[in-house]
């Protein structure tokens, strides 16, 4: 983006992205609180200019994140109260998530054990070759693309990062790890 301030600290409107994301999860009525994964150069940042400056109260821990968002998230789930039945993920930079979505996400994970929220593909997608040469035009019918928030039973998300460590697997969301 040509800055170098990180992305969630960017501001929209005058806030920064991660203050719009974490406003929406304090007023969410099926939210109890929130783990907040952040690099460890940015931990008091988070608590003094986020957290403290915007009253975030259901903010209850800020946990130093890994070397990529999987390892975050593993980190964070680790920081979770253990009594949690569903857990959701979040990427902060996507500031557009609503009390309804979020809601609708936690209802379908307890019904499912997972949830993903997603939007179709819209787009054209071409499968080219390896000589960079296109051979299709995809079918986009079936395709969608994964957004946050995600939410999932906490075993298993737990479950899930657990055999992704043990087999060295990366992957690019949660809703993958589960897949395995």
């Amino acid at each position: 983006m040509g800055s170098n301030t990180p992305k969630q600290f960017l501001t929209l409107g005058g806030l920064p992205l991660l203050v719009h994301s974490l406003r929406v999860f304090e007023a969410s009525d099926v939210v109890s609180a929130v783990v907040l994964a952040a690099p460890q150069a940015d931990l008091d940042y988070c608590r003094r200019e986020i957290v403290d400056q915007y009253g975030l109260k259901k903010v209850v821990r800020i946990v130093a994140g890994g070397a990529e968002r999987q390892d975050s998230v593993r980190l964070g789930l680790a920081a979770v109260e253990h009594d949690a039945g569903i857990v959701l993920v979040h990427d902060a930079v996507r500031p557009f998530l609503t009390v309804t979505m979020i809601a609708q996400v936690v209802k379908a994970a307890a019904r499912h054990g997972a949830a993903i929220v997603a939007i179709p593909m819209r787009d054209t997608v071409k499968r080219a070759g390896a000589d960079g040469l296109i051979e299709e035009t995809v079918d986009r019918k079936p395709l969608w693309l994964a957004q946050t928030p995600q939410a999932f039973t906490r075993a298993l998300l737990e479950e899930a990062h657990a055999k992704a460590l043990q087999n060295g697997f990366r992957a690019t969301d949660d809703a993958q790890l589960v897949e395995q």
